[in-house]
């Protein structure tokens, strides 16, 4: 469990971010037609996972914003920001703010992704959400950085997290 703030506030997540090293949790989410994607989808790319509570919040845009113009000038590395948001949400959001760099994904079905990456909110009012996190793997599947942010109004360490692709 990770103790986490929001707004100042105490709260914890499910678990703990998987460590650096260890190989990425498998999951099943759902792209914005509806369609499953999985860890094995992006077998022989890199991922920068960005994950948050809402895409309908300031930092949580910003950081799609900044991820889709920073990590996608990298090879070979793709850029998923995964939240608990309706996949109609996050197209919406795609479309008005041209992110096409970067892949949304929605963890609304079932919650597993939050609950095996350690970022499902246990208590306070995000209860249930995911905290803001970053997760990046390699080619092979392995974690190879993470971070999970301290505070929810927080932006993640964008430098220190591409670092890790360098």
């Amino acid at each position: 469990m990770a103790t986490i703030t929001l707004g100042g506030n105490e709260i914890h997540t499910a678990g703990s971010l998987p460590e650096v090293g260890s190989k990425a949790p498998g999951f099943k989410l759902l792209k914005d037609n509806l369609s499953t994607a999985t860890l094995e989808d992006f077998k022989g790319s890199r991922v920068v996972f960005n994950i948050f509570p809402s895409i309908d919040t300031d930092v949580c845009a910003t950081s799609v914003r900044n991820f889709n113009k920073r990590a996608t000038e990298l090879d070979n590395t793709q850029v998923v920001s995964v939240s608990r948001d309706t996949p109609f949400a996050l197209k919406r959001f795609a479309k008005d703010e041209d992110t096409s760099n970067v892949m949304n994904l929605s963890d609304i079905r079932n919650g597993e992704f939050g609950e095996s990456y350690g970022v499902t909110i246990q208590d306070g009012p995000f209860e249930g959400f995911h905290s803001r996190a970053v997760v990046v793997v390699d080619e092979n599947g392995k974690v190879i950085y993470n971070q999970q942010v301290p505070e929810i109004g927080q932006e993640p360490d964008y430098l220190e997290a591409l670092k890790s692709l360098l």
